[in-house]
């Protein structure tokens, strides 16, 4: 059921992890949401339970020209945005012994090209909407440098300066940014990893935590959670960069040999 006060939201990324989740707390809570993801079948699933309040928006964020096309029928239903959540993103690693540019390009244009292509979509229609508020999805990767994470790492950290950066332009027209920064979700992207990932979140615990943050009356500038596990981040990145660098060769792994 909508709430009196339901918001207007555009989501992507929502078919899957995190956004999944946060969409569905969304839901719950009665907001009108605009749902965009590649994987249609979990946004129509939503659409049958909480018919009136999901606006279907699929399409794949990396295309311009089919995020404008988004962008256009959320204009024509709506007419505005009252919030933007951008949470579409993917993560790989680079093997340095074997080092991809391809691989770089193609999570630098995902996590943050794409992203940037929503923002220009975005900001259009929350500059008619009530009390605008733009959200981008991060990451806690961006406070420490971390082995294999060159692709994912400075895609996230160019994501949060542009967010950062926009927020100071943005104050002039009263459209809020906040940058969520999480640790590790369990989320099909994670449950690739092979390596262990401390103080780990359920993707429902993350949403939860993300909707009951930003629905608050005074709205954060960051939500990064769990606490100490971005405690410890933010502790070790004060650390002498040469004892960094210790700490950081002591958690990389032995270069792969050459099968050639």
């Amino acid at each position: 059921m909508t709430h009196p006060n339901a918001r207007r939201i555009w989501l992507t990324g929502a078919s899957s992890g995190i956004g999944l989740a946060l969409a569905e707390q969304l839901l719950k809570d009665g907001h009108l949401l605009a749902l965009t993801a590649r994987t249609v079948k979990p946004l129509e699933d939503l659409e049958n339970l909480y018919p009136g309040q999901v606006l279907l928006a699929p399409g794949d964020v990396t295309d311009g020209e089919q995020v404008t096309a988004i962008g256009d029928r959320i204009d024509q239903v709506w007419g505005a945005l009252d919030t933007a959540i951008l949470n579409a993103g993917t993560c790989e690693y680079i093997d340095s012994s074997h080092y991809d540019a391809a691989l770089f390009e193609r999570v630098v244009r995902t996590n943050l090209l794409a992203s940037s292509y929503c923002v220009q979509e975005a900001l259009l229609l929350l500059r008619h909407g009530q009390e605008p508020h733009l959200v981008g999805v991060c990451s806690s990767v961006t406070f420490l440098p971390l082995t294999r994470s060159e692709a994912y790492g400075a895609s996230k950290a160019g994501l949060r300066y542009l967010f950062e950066s926009l927020r100071v332009d943005l104050a002039q027209e009263n459209i809020d940014v906040t940058v969520v920064s999480p640790g590790f979700v369990d989320t099909p992207l994670t449950a690739k990893n092979d390596f262990a990932m401390p103080m780990r979140w359920s993707a429902q615990k993350a949403g939860k935590h993300i909707a009951e943050r930003l629905q608050r009356s005074r709205r954060p500038l960051e939500i990064a959670f769990p606490l100490p596990f971005i405690l410890m981040l933010r502790l070790l990145s004060l650390l002498p960069t040469r004892l960094r660098l210790a700490l950081g060769k002591r958690m990389a792994r032995a270069p792969a040999k050459d099968a050639r």
